[in-house]
């Protein structure tokens, strides 16, 4: 028994170095090539998986992160972001411009002049690059901002590219001029670094070269037998990329807007209530990633209220057609963005807007129609109802009318047997009728 902690000790001493030397490796990681896919706008979802993607990188120690890209272009400020963490990475980092078809236009070519390594696949361009700034109202800006917007957005390429060994004319016109080049031309012209048609061509032809990052740091790239490992999205910026869609995000607002409506025109519905809320609240989740016009989304609310001002007011349409030309506007100027790709598609805005302005017209109807209609039970039911007179009325006496014997007055003599309508419902259970 006295031998037991010796023998425990010389059990942990044996498990304790091949523990560590796991967590050792797991931590500083195998010198793996991490690939991530960005086949979408340029917007804070694509830039939080990059961003992520980076840093898991620097965590182990990669040898090299690919960035497969394939974009329209996006907002200024998430490329801005994501340059910044490129430019301070210590993984080296490739943009390759892929599969053959795709493009890096935009915020993409930014990007892609920005990594230590650009390059293309055959059959892509990159480029067009100029800024397209939206104020809050929807309009563009006036030529002396576009120009400072414009300016600053060369001078910002231009650093990037001459520093990166680039030809900052090409890069510099790509913004000014909005030139976009094939990969070609933006091989000979010292834009990018190499055409590859896969990244095994890229490891191939990179193996054993020397790159320098952007603060002169100069590495070896050691890529043989290295591993590509793929870093897709989590289930959540899966989702989130979802929902940021345009067209799904504005009929989600369209659902929801309906849903409330509903369950405010006829309490006590719920299931409408709950759906159009849920649906709400994902629209306006949807709404922090898109850039969103608080014009055209003050316009599709009032659309609502004058839609609720119908029910209440006798305008004859005129509320109505307000409605539905603040709801149509409303839905055009909801979502600017500088590329169409982040913007609800005309074609699918119209019908949507005008579709839903005739649902709630339809609802308004009838609403109406129901406080029109004439009552059928209670004592206003009666009005209009034919009965006999079952005693001389001489002005009062007794009649049958809807099943029973009521106590009446007429305001002639009317004989018994003669037949006589409900008028007035009085009180102490009495009515009024006239002859037939």
């Amino acid at each position: 028994m006295a031998r037991a902690p010796i023998y425990n000790e010389i059990k942990v001493k044996r498990y304790f170095f091949p523990v560590l030397l796991i967590l050792c490796l797991t931590t500083l990681g195998y010198g793996s090539i991490i690939k991530i896919t960005v086949n979408a706008p340029i917007h804070p979802i694509t830039s939080e998986y990059i961003l992520k993607s980076l840093e898991k990188a620097d965590r182990e120690n990669a040898s090299l992160i690919i960035i497969s890209l394939n974009t329209p272009g996006g907002l200024d400020t998430s490329m801005r972001e994501i340059i910044e963490k490129i430019l301070s990475t210590k993984t080296p980092v490739v943009a390759f411009v892929s599969p053959s078809g795709a493009r890096a236009a935009s915020a993409g070519f930014f990007i892609g002049v920005a990594c230590d390594l650009f390059v293309m696949a055959p059959g892509t361009n990159t480029g067009a690059a100029h800024p397209v700034g939206i104020s809050i109202t929807g309009q563009q800006m006036d030529e002396t901002m576009a120009d400072k917007v414009t300016h600053d957005a060369a001078s910002y390429i231009k650093s990037i590219s001459e520093k990166r060994g680039r030809n900052a004319k090409m890069a510099e016109d790509a913004v000014r001029e909005s030139l976009s080049y094939t990969e070609k031309e933006a091989l000979e012209g010292g834009l990018i670094d190499l055409i590859a048609k896969d990244e095994q061509e890229i490891i191939d032809f990179f193996h054993n070269k020397t790159i320098q990052k952007f603060d002169g740091e100069e590495i070896i790239l050691d890529l043989q037998d290295e591993e590509i490992v793929d870093l897709p999205m989590t289930a959540r910026q899966k989702f989130l990329l979802t929902i940021s869609n345009p067209n799904l995000a504005y009929i989600l607002l369209m659902l929801g807007l309906l849903g409330l409506y509903f369950e405010f025109s006829n309490p006590g519905a719920i299931l409408p209530g709950v759906l159009g809320g849920l649906c709400l609240l994902v629209a306006i989740f949807s709404f922090q990633i898109l850039p969103i016009n608080y014009v055209g989304l003050i316009l599709i609310l009032l659309s609502i209220g004058l839609f609720i001002l119908e029910l209440k007011i006798q305008s004859y349409g005129i509320l109505s057609v307000g409605g539905v030309l603040a709801m149509v506007i409303g839905s055009i100027m909801l979502i600017d963005a500088p590329i169409p790709e982040l913007r609800p598609s005309l074609m699918f805005i119209i019908p949507v807007a005008l579709g839903l302005s005739l649902i709630f017209l339809f609802l308004i109807i009838l609403a109406v129609r129901v406080h029109m209609r004439k009552a059928l039970t209670g004592k206003e039911g009666l009005v209009g109802k034919i009965g006999v007179a079952r005693t001389d009325l001489n002005p009062e006496g007794k009649v049958f009318v809807h099943g029973e014997i009521w106590n009446a007055e007429a305001q002639q003599d009317i004989p018994q047997g003669a037949k006589v309508k409900v008028s007035e419902v009085l009180e102490n259970l009495k009515i009024n009728v006239t002859k037939v």
